[in-house]
């Protein structure tokens, strides 16, 4: 066996077809073209549509795609907390909402560890920084995690 007698497997490899070289080829007069029509007569760009409007024209430019599983969350900082609530408070999504920090749950609460905080509270949200729950238990308070949209506490 040496390098010189490789050979493709028989059936795999095809001759490079000629078109457009006389009757005698048999790819000869329209090309493999067929008859008439646009496609024949001149070459027409793959991505052409032929009067639709053209799939980069459809796309969006500068702003992009938005990921459909893209989870957008109402925002809380603790300097939030530390100004509207009075030490040993519970404060839960809905609390937030009738407080007016917050104008709705979205996709959830999230707590962000802007500011500093010296209460003991304890907080219920869906998603907590890691700084956010640091600086709620450092002062003695608790981070519950709540599931879903809903609101359903999980154990941490």
């Amino acid at each position: 066996m040496s390098l010189h007698k490789f050979q493709p497997a028989e059936g795999s490899s095809f001759k490079k077809r000629r078109v457009g070289r006389g009757i005698g080829s048999g790819m000869g007069k329209t090309a493999t073209r067929g008859t008439k029509g646009q496609k024949a007569r001149r070459q027409i760009h793959p991505r052409r549509e032929g009067g639709q409007q053209a799939l980069q024209n459809r796309l969006p430019v500068k702003k992009g795609f938005r990921n459909i599983n893209h989870k957008e969350y109402a925002i809380v900082n603790l300097d939030d907390l530390q100004n509207l609530f009075d030490e040993g408070t519970e404060v839960t999504p809905d609390v937030l909402i009738k407080t007016g920090i917050i104008s709705g749950v979205k996709d959830g609460v999230k707590i962000l560890a802007f500011g500093e905080l010296t209460k003991k509270l304890t907080v219920q949200a869906h998603k907590f920084s890691k700084s956010a729950a640091e600086a709620i238990t450092a002062q003695g308070g608790t981070t519950v995690v709540l599931g879903g949209k809903g609101g359903e506490a999980v154990a941490q």
